[in-house]
Formats: C-alpha cells, sequence, structure tokens
C-alpha cells in the first residue's frame, strides 16, 4: 500500500484544520477518547457544535486564537492509501512552516472561502506550492453552504484561479466544491450540489497517481554511511562492506554499472540489501546498503549514479531561498552551512539577484537582503563541490537547506536553479 503526502494552505479562516478533522472523522480514524476530548473543549468554549478543527490545532495558544501556528501531522489509512496530512498555517507570518510542510508533500489542497473568493493567501500559498514542485494541486472551495451551494460562485472562483494559475507552473489541477464543516464532498458525494459530477475530495486523494512523479530514470544515491561489522564473528559477514542511504533518483539493480563521485571510478552493484533481506531492485523512497564488486574509499557524502548520466558537480550554485530566520538576514557576504542531501559544506552569498513579491509575483531586483519569510533567488558559493541537479528534475538532490554555523540553527530552505 503506497503513501500519499498532502499538505493544507489557505487562507486563515478558511478551513483547513476543520477539513483534516472532518475527513479524520468522516474516514474512522479517530478514537473515542480523541472525539470526547474535542466535544468536551467544544462545550467548553460554548460553541454548539463538535470543532472538528480541535483534532489538529493542538498548541494551547492555536486553540485560544482559534488559528494554526506550527505545522501539524497527521495519519490515516483506507483500504486503498495510507495518508500523511500537514496542516500548514495562513497567516503570512508563517510562510517557512507552509514552507516546511509542503515541501515534502506529494499534493497541496489550497482553500479558498467561497464567500471571499481568492485572497492574497491562496496565490501566496499556490505560488509557494509550484515552487516546492509539489505535483499536485487541488483548489478546494470551501464553505459552500454559505452561499447556497451556488454553481455560479464555485465557477467564478474556478475561473479567476484559472487565470492566475496561467502564470505558474502546475502539472496537475483540481477544483471541488466542498463544505468541511457538514462534510459535503469531503469523504462522500453531495446531494446539496447535484451540479458538481466529479468525485469528493477522498475518492481524489485516494486515486491521484503519484507513482510516476518520482524521477526514475536519474540514478542518484548519495552515501549516508558506510556499515562494516567489525567485530563479526561469521566468516560471511567479516568482509561484508555495505554504503546505505536513500535512493534518491532512479532504480538500481544487482549487475547494474554504476559510478563513484567524486573519484569518478566505475564499478558493478553486487547485491542489494534493505532490511537484512536482499532485494531485486531499489527506487525512490527506498531506504537500502548497496554492496558493490570493488574496493573504492567511499564515504558520506559521496555519491552513486551512473556513468553516462551524472549530476552536476557544483561549488556555485543560484537557488531559490525561503528565508526563515527572524534573528538576522540574508544578505551578500552572508556566511552559512548549506546542508544538501548527506553532505554539509561551508558557503558565502556572493550575489542576491531578486526578492520575490510573492502577491504579485513580482522581482524587486533592488533588494539588499531577505528577511523573516522573505523569498528570493541567491548565488552561493561552496568551500567544497556538491553533486546535485535542478530542483525542478530532482527535489532530493535539488533542495538544501541553510544552517547557522554559531547558534547551529536551520535559517533558511533552498531550491536549486542552476549549479556551475
Amino acid at each position: 500500500m503506497d503513501i500519499l503526502r498532502f499538505a493544507t494552505a489557505g487562507s486563515v479562516d478558511d478551513g483547513k484544520s476543520t477539513l483534516i478533522g472532518r475527513l479524520l472523522y468522516d474516514s474512522k480514524s479517530i478514537f473515542a477518547d480523541q472525539l470526547e476530548a474535542v466535544e468536551r473543549t467544544s462545550r467548553d468554549r460554548g460553541e454548539g457544535y463538535t470543532n472538528l478543527a480541535l483534532l489538529t490545532d493542538g498548541l494551547r495558544a492555536e486553540r485560544e486564537q482559534g488559528i494554526t501556528i506550527d505545522v501539524a501531522y497527521r495519519y490515516f489509512a483506507t483500504p486503498r492509501r495510507k495518508f500523511i496530512i500537514a496542516d500548514t498555517p495562513g497567516h503570512i507570518q508563517y510562510t517557512r512552516n507552509m514552507v516546511t510542510g509542503a515541501s515534502t508533500a506529494d499534493l497541496a489542497v489550497v482553500l479558498v472561502d467561497a464567500r471571499n473568493g481568492l485572497t492574497e493567501q491562496s496565490r501566496r500559498h499556490a505560488f509557494l506550492a509550484t515552487l516546492l514542485r509539489v505535483p499536485h494541486l487541488v483548489l478546494a472551495v470551501n464553505k459552500m453552504d454559505l452561499v447556497d451551494y451556488s454553481a455560479e460562485v464555485f465557477e467564478r472562483i474556478c475561473a479567476d484561479f484559472t487565470a492566475f494559475a496561467a502564470k505558474l507552473e502546475i502539472g496537475d489541477l483540481t477544483f471541488i466544491p466542498m463544505s468541511a464543516l457538514h462534510g459535503d464532498n469531503v469523504v462522500e458525494r453531495s446531494a446539496n450540489m447535484a451540479w458538481y459530477d466529479g468525485p469528493s475530495l477522498l475518492h481524489h486523494l485516494e486515486h491521484v497517481h503519484i507513482a510516476s512523479d518520482r524521477n526514475l530514470i536519474d540514478v542518484r544515491f548519495p552515501v549516508q554511511y558506510v556499515i562494516r561489522p567489525h567485530a563479526a564473528t561469521d566468516a560471511a559477514l567479516h568482509d561484508y562492506r555495505g554504503y546505505a542511504g536513500e535512493v534518491a533518483g532512479g532504480v538500481l539493480k544487482p549487475g547494474d554499472e554504476v559510478l563513484h563521485l567524486p573519484s569518478g571510478f566505475t564499478t558493478t552493484v553486487q547485491r542489494i540489501d534493505a532490511a537484512g533481506t536482499a532485494v531485486d531492485e531499489a527506487f525512490p523512497p527506498m531506504s537500502v546498503t548497496l554492496l558493490l564488486d570493488d574496493d573504492v574509499d567511499i564515504s558520506r557524502g559521496d555519491m552513486i549514479c551512473r556513468p553516462h548520466n551524472r549530476p552536476a558537480v557544483a561549488q556555485d550554485i543560484d537557488a531559490m531561498v525561503c528565508w526563515m530566520s527572524s534573528e538576522q538576514a540574508l544578505a551578500r557576504r552572508s556566511r552559512l552551512v548549506v546542508k544538501h542531501t548527506t553532505r554539509t559544506v561551508k558557503a558565502i552569498v556572493t550575489d542576491l539577484q531578486y526578492r520575490i513579491d510573492v502577491n504579485t509575483l513580482h522581482r524587486d531586483e533592488s533588494a539588499a537582503q531577505l528577511s523573516l519569510n522573505e523569498i528570493g533567488r541567491v548565488r552561493l558559493r561552496l568551500t567544497q563541490p556538491v553533486f546535485c541537479d535542478p530542483y525542478a528534475k530532482n527535489r532530493a538532490t535539488g533542495g538544501f537547506i541553510l544552517i547557522d554555523e554559531a547558534a547551529n540553527a536551520t535559517v533558511g530552505a533552498g531550491m536549486m536553479v542552476e549549479a556551475s
């Protein structure tokens, strides 16, 4: 059974947390004591209904203010598929949290309040989802019960978003009208919207095709750890030398010719182990151990790929960066640490090319710095080369995080555009 990771996004009070609560409730994925706690809290707050948003708004500050602050992860399953949900905040000051939640998502659900139509936050989150190369996007027009389930309102919002989406790179876009509060078109099709002939949200989530979203062409295997059981008494294990990591791209099989970077040596895959058992092939996102025919000097941070299909070996990279620090700004000459796949290197910002206004998509080329939650294109010079691909080609080898070495804190997330 495969796993679908999806993130919810949208403006404040568009109903993201309520939608997730409704999905969990209607798919019978919450325990009785959880439901009792939510019902009790709803009564204590004087609400005349069970507030399902409380299933995900777990922080006390979130409950008191009625907003989502941090990314809340929830898990549930149906007979067809397992799901990991990231409930991301709607406020502009929590853009970094939204980026964190959507960075690993296969699908993003952008909610829009049917009464308000598209807002700046709706556009911002749709842009961020496409910047993060989330393959599938669902525009969920929520609170249809408050506009009398009007087909005209739904169609107008769809037309507005389609016009905006023409400026973005969206691979797969679906529109669904719903009422998360009442459950219309969330798990079951709604009788209140007979004019809508599409699927419910859960039906779409269960059937959306994600197997081909991962890069199965370009073999990329960043080495995480070298396994050498020195104390082994078994003769067969005494000479065991395995290279452990997560497959970031392509398909590997025993007998395949592979190349090691940075040495450039070629060898052959002798065996592939997964959880101590030999397997016939490895593909993303499997965590495996490779055994090779030849003794090659391989260590953490190295890359295994195909001889005629190599990633870029780069020390100068252009990237889109979302800045996540409130303590400092990103500017020219800023010194940082880059964590890319399993490799960690020091870097300096050599150029800030522009800052993006995420509401209008305008590029401000006069910008001198990036502050908290701002996004821009920067050029970095690394002290050592990294083995990378454009983010559009491979999210695993094209993404990285920026670390403040002094505080050992993550201060930015980057998506590679070009490397040289």
